[in-house]
């Protein structure tokens, strides 16, 4: 596991890794059903000095959803920064060869990015079987990222595919039941499986993937900090990863890396339990 290129000084008590991070130039190509527009840069140099101002060693990219299977700018940084690791948005149909020279550079899993998505795709048709079959050969894991009212059958097919998967965001759950919804059952369901992890990210995102425009003043702190310790209680810190979301599209101006881990240190009090869910991070992502 490389250490080089670490400068932070963060002290022991900081998260060790930053599971969910965002990087991307300002003249990056943009999908045609794009749900927002950036016009600015968060450069992987930028994500490094955030985590070096704040002690975190390690980072994971996630594919970002609006530019689509646009992977090339992640996977160049990849390639410099051997802190960094990645999960990539791919179609069903790549191969096996394009799979391998992409884990050399740092992938280590797919993003399935279904949040916002009108249609969901038949994740058991050919195309997805062949698709996990090889993430499993490769021992990657698939990042599932869809409002919690979707997710049980998209889980039940990533489980019967046998395939790790880590579910973002605390599972997307409902603003109105956020506790008793189906979607967190479903995550909690899979995780007991043993082939599943939750991130705690994204907490000021629960309020609804709409909620940045439609309330964006309103509360985005007390669902999560109920969703999180209650899934610090029930699932443990042996299935749990922590991300910033860095750096926070769509809600910039109310949401900064110091509030995120303030919000890590609150849902998660006890420092051990922290560095228990930093080591699993480090088995999942690293190892």
């Amino acid at each position: 596991m490389a250490e080089s290129g670490f400068k932070g000084s963060g002290g022991s008590d900081a998260p060790l890794v930053d599971s969910h991070a965002h990087i991307f130039l300002e003249d990056m190509p943009v999908s045609r059903g794009a749900w927002t527009q950036i016009d600015y840069a968060f450069t992987a140099e930028d994500l490094l000095a955030k985590l070096d101002e704040h002690g975190v060693r390690y980072g994971v990219i996630s594919g970002i959803s609006i530019s689509g299977y646009y992977n090339d700018y992640m996977i160049r940084s990849l390639r410099k920064y051997p802190r960094l690791r990645g999960t990539a948005i791919v179609p069903p149909t790549i191969d096996l060869y394009t799979m391998e020279k992409m884990q050399a550079d740092g992938i280590v899993g797919i993003r399935l990015q279904l949040a916002r998505a009108e249609t969901l795709p038949d994740l058991r048709s050919d195309d997805y079987r062949m698709l996990f079959r090889r993430v499993r050969d490769l021992d990657w894991h698939v990042h599932v990222a869809i409002e919690g009212p979707l997710l049980r059958p998209v889980l039940e097919a990533l489980m019967e595919a046998g395939v790790k998967t880590v579910i973002d965001h605390m599972a997307h759950p409902d603003p109105a039941d956020p506790l008793g919804c189906d979607g967190l059952a479903a995550a909690l369901a899979a995780v007991d499986r043993g082939h599943a992890w939750v991130k705690l990210s994204g907490g000021f995102r629960l309020a609804g993937t709409e909620a940045w425009r439609s309330d964006p003043d309103g509360d985005i702190d007390s669902i999560a900090a109920v969703v999180a310790q209650a899934l610090v209680a029930r699932v443990g810190p042996e299935r749990l990863l922590w991300g910033s979301d860095a750096p926070f599209v769509g809600y910039e101006r109310r949401v900064t890396y110091e509030r995120v881990l303030e919000s890590f240190r609150r849902w998660v009090p006890d420092a051990e339990t922290r560095a228990a869910i930093s080591r699993t991070a480090l088995d999942l992502y690293f190892a």
